[in-house]
């Protein structure tokens, strides 16, 4: 319903904004108002506008996010397709400030609606959950927390049957823990329990076909919620493929529509990047070669997206020499190979800017882990359990570790682990605007105490 009134806004709103300031709608509006509502439709479904109400700013801020991404895209579009020029600027801008208006006062009925029906709710479900622990604990407290999902938590059920319970020291709080595995027939009936949630941890997994064959012809819904948070998750989503249930652990953000605007992302702002520090690229290429003898860029290989193979480029910020035994030796605080232009154009991270060059290319994007040299991957790898996972996104030129301070010379294997659990934030909670979040904030980020 909220959809459906959110498009019908948007629609009698073009449609009084265009017969105000023009003649009436024609072709090519009647096209911009079925573009958005197709962004509509695609990006509220990403940003999970109507997949849950309860907390009203939270939806406002979805909302506002949704709502500009989709003006950021048709703006995108009108300038691909060259078709801004058919449309009035007057006409979008208004219809961007009052269409989020009238949407956030329709969410905003639409919740006060909800919250006096909820005031008084009825037929709740009588729940009961198999297992202990954290995820029971999570599970009861977002059940608790959501009216609309109509049910009660009355108590759970362990899985040990020699534990002695003790009222005074209950495994989850405010829940009773009922009896054991053994008891549930009893206990289903004594409180009249509709739905079973069965909570496994994954050494235990092999309970939950024991705890389902005791719930058969019980007359109860039976859920089963596998404890998978043991596990490092990197991007993990719940789909269907043939009928079949599909839990993934471990998946790149960039598939479908997330690739296609991660790579429109660096191509418009990489392109727009090189035309403003083209001059910048100029004067530091000229000190780098007047400075110290050498080639102006330095070229080594790099691991990228999935483990692929790319020549990185940076500026020259050491004299030419030869590694020790072939070993890749990080720079470190007054490291005697660094050039006195070197110096400067690392302390204030210049030496990083032609690996624009290589978004261009499409080895790197703008924003992403930052890539390290195949060595120090190979070694942090065997130390770091998770750390290739790092590797389901592009790497980038900035990145969520570095204007958390998190750069330069690793000096023990705290600090590496620290850059990788940002790594791996970074990509579970990858969007456009935590992208464009960043480059703002690299702007001061990149330069400090740990910048030599």
């Amino acid at each position: 319903m909220q959809a459906m009134l959110d498009g019908l806004s948007i629609i009698l709103i073009a449609w009084g904004l265009v017969t105000w300031h023009l003649e009436g709608l024609d072709t090519n509006y009647m096209l911009l108002i079925v573009v958005i509502l197709g962004l509509m439709s695609v990006l509220y479904d990403y940003f999970n506008v109507y997949r849950n109400n309860i907390k009203l700013t939270n939806n406002f801020s979805k909302l506002f996010n949704a709502w500009s991404t989709t003006f950021l895209g048709l703006l995108v579009l009108a300038f691909l397709t060259k078709q801004s020029s058919l449309y009035s600027r007057v006409v979008v801008a208004e219809l961007y400030v009052f269409g989020l208006i009238a949407q956030i006062a329709l969410h905003y009925i639409v919740h006060s609606i909800q919250l006096q029906y909820l005031k008084n709710p009825v037929n709740q479900d009588n729940v009961l959950i198999v297992g202990q622990g954290k995820i029971t604990t999570y599970l009861q407290g977002r059940i608790a927390n959501n009216p609309w999902i109509g049910q009660k938590v009355v108590g759970t059920v362990g899985f040990e049957t020699t534990t002695t319970i003790n009222p005074e020291k209950q495994p989850v709080p405010d829940i009773p823990l009922l009896g054991h595995l053994k008891d549930i027939a009893r206990i289903i009936q004594d409180y009249q329990i509709q739905v079973v949630y069965i909570v496994t941890p994954l050494e235990s997994s092999g309970v939950a076909k024991e705890a389902y064959a005791l719930l058969l012809g019980k007359n109860v819904t039976v859920h089963w919620v596998p404890d998978i948070y043991s596990l490092r998750l990197v991007n993990h989503s719940f789909t269907e493929v043939a009928g079949l249930p599909v839990l993934t652990l471990s998946e790149t953000p960039l598939i479908g529509i997330n690739k296609i605007a991660k790579t429109i992302e660096d191509l418009i702002l990489s392109s727009i990047i090189l035309v403003l520090i083209a001059p910048i690229l100029l004067i530091v290429a000229i000190a780098v070669k007047l400075d110290s003898t050498g080639p102006i860029f330095f070229r080594q290989n790099r691991a990228g997206w999935n483990g692929r193979k790319f020549r990185i480029w940076k500026f020259r910020s050491m004299y030419v020499h030869q590694e020790e035994a072939g070993k890749v030796k990080q720079a470190q605080k007054n490291d005697p190979r660094i050039t006195r232009v070197g110096a400067f154009i690392r302390k204030t991270s210049l030496d990083e800017l032609p690996q624009i060059f290589n978004v261009l290319m499409g080895d790197m994007s703008l924003v992403g882990p930052r890539p390290h040299a195949i060595q120090h991957d190979e070694e942090y790898s065997q130390r770091i359990d998770d750390y290739f996972a790092r590797h389901q996104i592009k790497p980038g030129i900035t990145g969520l570790a570095q204007i958390r301070g998190l750069r330069g010379e690793t000096k023990d294997i705290d600090e590496m682990a620290q850059r990788v659990e940002s790594d791996i934030e970074y990509i579970n909670n990858w969007s456009v605007w935590l992208d464009i979040m960043i480059l703002i904030r690299t702007t001061t980020a990149f330069t400090g105490k740990n910048a030599y």
